[in-house]
Formats: structure tokens, sequence, C-alpha cells
């Protein structure tokens, strides 16, 4: 088969992109990349850079132009076009979520998986069953990969950084492909909301781009939350407990107010899916003089997003009235919004990626994301932006996994609309 041919015959001979994705993701998840949203600095950790500096010198080495790291910490490169067409943006990001530990992550390949449980080296009371998660029972012979019990995997993004690097590579190899001009971003600081800089944009210079920061096969998302974060400090005040009567004010008993106060049976993560929006606490600091509460809010409609953080505005106000001796304040600033908004007015990124999923024998699928990515960023600021599926599921935690096999289609998906992108 001549090699500048993209199809579902070629993507699928033996060896493939299998064995490449393998020994990319293994390696790059091996590094230790976790954000900090209460660092200032850009990006947020200096471990980042040591990720970011890898990047910079593979992309070099294969042969890609134009390679630069910013001084926002993202690493953009250029594969040159051998045809017409739209300048095409990829993106991926290198942090891994600060909610679960990052440090000393082994990841490790399980071929052929035979489609019952897996258990964990390190953490033997640990089980990812296809019972609980029936996408893993669909992956009977794929090679799977995990962590091993103790951190998470991080497939959350340095699988779509695999892809993409997968996918460069080998246009670079094979010149004979035709693509339009591609522009390639690596980000940091994604998984802190922080991954898009306002520099990034023009620095992309692409007519559109695509995240591979997404789950199943098959998903090509055009919709995700909107997002605000709220941080409430309560300022008590603060007496030595021997002399505390009537005068001492316990922040930490204010911020439990607040807490019960707010939605406990509805509108929390746990107990909403689909299309419902929530107000999800995810870090409670102080002491008994002052406390800090940190909430973020979801919500795919504006007026929903609008609602929850008068809801919050309404508890702090009333634990407030009851006990005026403190200080309570809540602000609450916007992370990203819905990036529907601005792509259902013009869907031919969205379209072209679902083409490239047809072309390979993969029917697509648009659900909206419980979440958000650097395309919601870039698609408000003037990039539209989808989001293409990389396999990676059960992310932000121990039992995170991916197929290789998934990721391998992923990459067919990346080829396959560079090709279409090139015809239009």
């Amino acid at each position: 088969m001549p090699e500048d041919s993209v199809t579902e015959d070629s993507l699928h001979e033996a060896g493939t992109f299998d064995r490449e994705l393998e020994e990319r993701l293994v390696r790059y998840a091996a590094i230790d990349t976790q954000s900090d949203a209460d660092s200032p600095s850009q990006p947020s950790t200096e471990i980042q850079f040591g990720m970011l500096k890898l990047l910079v010198d593979e992309l070099t080495e294969i042969g890609a132009e134009d390679v630069t790291l910013t001084d926002y910490g993202a690493v953009l490169a250029t594969v040159p076009g051998t045809a017409e067409g739209p300048t095409v943006g990829l993106l991926a990001h290198v942090d891994t979520a600060p909610q679960y530990n990052a440090t000393g992550v082994k990841p490790r390949v399980i071929r052929g998986y035979n489609g019952g449980d897996i258990t964990y080296p390190d953490n033997p009371s640990l089980v990812l069953s296809p019972e609980d998660f029936p996408y893993l029972a669909e992956k009977r012979g794929h090679d799977i990969i995990t962590a091993s019990g103790r951190t998470l995997l991080g497939a959350d993004d340095k699988a779509g950084v695999a892809i993409i690097m997968t996918a460069v590579r080998h246009l670079l190899s094979n010149p004979g492909i035709p693509h339009p001009t591609l522009r390639i971003a690596f980000t940091p600081d994604e998984e802190i909301g922080r991954g898009v800089d306002e520099k990034l944009p023009a620095d992309l210079g692409a007519d559109f781009a695509y995240t591979f920061d997404g789950a199943k096969v098959g998903e090509i998302e055009y919709e995700s939350f909107s997002a605000d974060f709220a941080e409430i400090t309560v300022t008590g005040v603060s007496i030595h407990p021997g002399t505390a009567k009537d005068k001492l004010v316990n922040a930490i008993h204010l911020v439990s107010k607040i807490m019960q106060t707010l939605p406990q049976a509805t509108m929390t993560p746990e107990t909403t899916d689909d299309r419902d929006g929530f107000i999800h606490a995810v870090e409670m600091t102080g002491d008994a003089a002052q406390m800090v509460l940190r909430l973020i809010l979801r919500d795919f409609e504006m007026d929903g997003l609008e609602a929850k953080g008068a809801l919050v505005r309404q508890v702090c106000d009333a634990v407030q009235a009851g006990e005026p001796r403190a200080s309570i304040t809540c602000e609450i600033r916007p992370q990203y919004r819905n990036m529907r908004y601005w792509l259902e007015k013009d869907m031919t990124p969205v379209e072209l990626a679902r083409d490239a999923a047809r072309s390979l024998g993969i029917e697509p699928v648009s659900v909206p994301i419980r979440g958000g990515t650097d395309g919601s960023r870039l698609t408000e600021m003037g990039v539209p932006t989808p989001n293409v599926f990389t396999g990676m599921q059960c992310i932000h935690g121990p039992l995170e996994w991916i197929s290789v096999q998934d990721m391998a289609k992923a990459t067919g998906v990346c080829l396959a609309l560079a090709a279409l992108a090139a015809s239009r």
C-alpha cells in the first residue's frame, strides 16, 4: 500500500503505531508533571519543565520546524504543509491532576487483556473490574496500561501527547502524505485551568485546532461545562480558649455551617450526571481563626452557572447574618465557558473530525464534556477547538487506565483529519 494513503487498512497493518504509542506513554507517564493551583508561577510547577524540554528535544530530533518553548511554558512547533489547506492546530497538555498522588508513577502494560479483574502490585486491595467499568469489558485482547496502585497514571493527558507525537513523527517521516500546515502545542497547567495563556492563540496561528484530551473511542466533543471558581474566606475571632466564653468565634464551625447549608443530596458531583451542573468543594484549609473554602461551580448554561454562584453567596450571607462578629467573604471568578456557544455557529472543524473518524470505520459520538479542556478557552478566545478521544479512562485516580489500541485509533483520526483538511 502506498505511503501516502491514510486508510483503515493502512492503520491496521502489523505493527501500526501500537508499540510506539505504548513506549511513549510509558516513558512520559513516569515523569512527574503535576500542576499546583496554589502556585503563582507559570508553569505552576518547575517539574513540568522536565517533560516540556524533553518534547522540545524530541520534536527537533524528528524534524519539526519552529520548535519553541515559550515564556509561558508551552511547547510550539510546526509540521510544514505538503498541500494547500487551513492551518490546523493539534494540542495536548503535559500536566497531571493535583487531586491525587502523581509522584513515582510506575506504568505497566497488561498485554492481551483477558477480560477479568485487574489488580495492582503496590496496592493489593485495589481492583479494576469490568463489572464496575463496562467499557473495560470491551477491551478483551487489548494491551492495557495502568499505574501500580499508588499513583494516577497520567494518561490525562500524556496519551494525547503520545498520540500527537506519533502522528507528527509519521508525517515528517512520510513527506508524500498530503496535509496542510500543522501547528503543535503542548501546554502546562491545563488541570488547574491555566493552560491557555492570552498569547497562545496568536502564537499558535491556527485557523482551528483540536485537543486530544477525550475518553471513549469515537467521541468528538464540542460542548463543555462553563466553569467558575469560588473562594470563601471565613475570619473568626481568635482568643485563648480558657477565656473564650462569649468572645471566641470559631471559623471552623462557621465554614462547617456553610458546607452543611449547601446542597448535599443534590447539586454535587456524586449526585449529578448528563447535563446536570454541580457545586463541588475541592479544598478546605485553615484553623479556628481563619478558614478558606474553595469550590468549583459547573453548568452547561450560563443562567444555571449564575444561579449556582448566587446560591453560594446566599448561603455565605445567611451564615454571616447569624454571626456578625465574623467576616465572611466570597469571591467568584470565571474559569472557562462552554465552547458550544461558539462552535455551534460554525461546525466545520467538528464535521471534519467526524468525517475523519468515519473514514476509519469509527462512528463519531458527540456528548457534552463534564469538564473542560484547553479547547474551551481557545474557542472562547477565537480559535475553534473541539476535543477528540484518546481512550483514557478512570482519570485523576489510581484506577486510571488506557488501551494502546484505542490510542492507535486516535492517532489514525489525527492523521485522517490532517489529510481531509488538505482536500477542503
